[in-house]
């Protein structure tokens, strides 16, 4: 269900089978976009697999428990710093991560947990990152806002920083002609950056193949979008670009949504913008309680009639392609893989300080342009 909207997804009880296999599925019918600059958008009616929902249901609840628990490590002072959680977002990352390829790439602000393990990373890796160990993603050294890994490219502190680095990701791949592409996330907190609007004017000029989208769960920091946007139609930004308003908290929205996008980039039609609409549970951060600048009902409504993670529950045990009890084992079977990796991360040595300084310069010739290194020797040529 989109947010700030009255359309409700509708679900038809129809069965089919896959002509490839004996895979159930089930059509369903999801909510339309808003468009923008487009004749027209993406399906409405799409086919939903029961090892898609299975595959789906089992991420997101990876996600929402990894988070859970990294809030239980942050109170007991085992994570430091700053740490950003993605509970009620899930949808977004897993909807974007099914549309597109895993040699594509991806680039996104400080809410990067989710992002880090839909584009590889584990469990165990992210969770030790978190409390700074040698078995972390990055070593130990990044921590929450700081996690990559092949193809992704962060995890960004600096607010909006990562969209002009994900425009430079889209020019190599139209320079290399490798068909690839890049998303580039942020959140509407970001969408009144000057540097964003730039990043969009060189992309439709040069047609890169990106997907800028806008993460709008509705507060930027404790900002809500009315108080902090004099437009809150954020997939009409763009302005030369053409557009997506999508329902963030439907894990189909987002597939078909960015599938969408994805073939438009694909075909050399240049850049789109997405925005979808979606909430967080927590506050902007863990030193924001998150109730100071919205009520705890408006939370609580959002949970019971939009969460992500049951809204795709009900879709499946509606159209009888899981049962209850296989829905429950896998929820064991997460929160065994969740205690695991904070056992690991709370056991796994710190990096010693000798490691401090690793992996911050390549040992590669220096280029002979003046001003590339600081040891460059200048020479007058007359």
């Amino acid at each position: 269900m989109i947010i700030a909207s009255s359309h409700v997804v509708t679900v038809i009880d129809v069965h089919i089978y896959s002509m490839y296999s004996n895979d159930r599925c089930t059509w369903s019918f999801i909510n339309k976009c808003d468009l923008f600059k487009l004749d027209e958008g993406p399906a409405t009616q799409v086919v939903l697999t029961r090892d898609e929902g299975l595959q789906y249901y089992r991420i997101m609840q990876t996600m929402r428990r990894m988070e859970l628990k990294a809030d239980q490590l942050y109170k007991q002072k085992i994570i430091r710093g700053f740490c950003h959680l993605y509970d009620g977002q899930e949808a977004c990352a897993v909807g974007i991560e099914t549309s597109i390829n895993l040699s594509d790439h991806l680039i996104t602000a400080y809410r990067a947990h989710g992002y880090t393990y839909t584009r590889g990373g584990t469990v165990k890796e992210i969770m030790a990152e978190l409390t700074g160990r040698r078995g972390g993603i990055a070593k130990g050294k990044g921590g929450s806002m700081h996690m990559y890994c092949k193809h992704f490219y962060g995890g960004n502190g600096i607010v909006g920083a990562q969209v002009p680095l994900g425009a430079g990701v889209a020019l190599a791949c139209k320079f290399q002609g490798n068909n690839q592409l890049c998303v580039c996330l942020y959140g509407d907190g970001a969408a009144n950056q000057g540097q964003i609007f730039e990043t969009y004017n060189m992309a439709a000029l040069w047609k890169l193949p990106v997907i800028f989208i806008c993460e709008n769960n509705r507060y930027g920091m404790g900002t809500s979008v009315e108080r902090a946007a004099a437009s809150t139609d954020y997939f009409k930004r763009g302005e030369f670009i053409p557009g997506l308003r999508v329902d963030g908290m439907d894990v189909l929205c987002v597939r078909e949504a960015t599938k969408f996008a994805a073939d438009h980039c694909r075909s050399g039609k240049g850049p789109i913008l997405m925005e979808l609409q979606t909430y967080r549970y927590h506050g902007h951060s863990m030193s924001d309680p998150g109730v100071s600048y919205r009520t705890r009902e408006e939370i609580q409504e959002v949970r019971s009639k939009s969460d992500p993670i049951s809204l795709l529950k009900d879709r499946m045990l509606s159209n009888n392609m899981a049962s209850v009890e296989e829905l429950k084992e896998i929820d064991v079977e997460v929160r065994k893989e969740i205690e695991d990796a904070a056992q690991f991360a709370t056991t796994d040595p710190e990096p010693p300080l000798e490691d401090l300084c690793n992996h911050i310069f390549c040992d590669m010739p220096s280029l002979e342009v003046r001003g590339t290194n600081p040891w460059a020797k200048l020479k007058s040529v007359s």
